[in-house]
């Protein structure tokens, strides 16, 4: 079953969106997903630095 979160301060660094959510255990998560065609990138974090991050850092496999 997917998980269904609302997340809220979204932002956008290149084709990586970082957005914040609380997981099943109430407790705070950060996530930073690609949107580019073919990527599957995601990852959830503790820290919206360790997001902030990836999101920055990331290059896409698939071009």
């Amino acid at each position: 079953m997917p998980a269904n979160r609302r997340f809220r301060n979204v932002i956008r660094i290149g084709p990586v969106q970082v957005g914040t959510a609380y997981d099943r255990r109430g407790h705070e998560k950060h996530t930073a997903a690609c949107t580019a065609p073919r990527c599957g990138f995601s990852a959830d974090y503790d820290s919206r630095a360790a997001a902030e991050l990836a999101a920055r850092t990331h290059r896409c496999p698939v071009r």
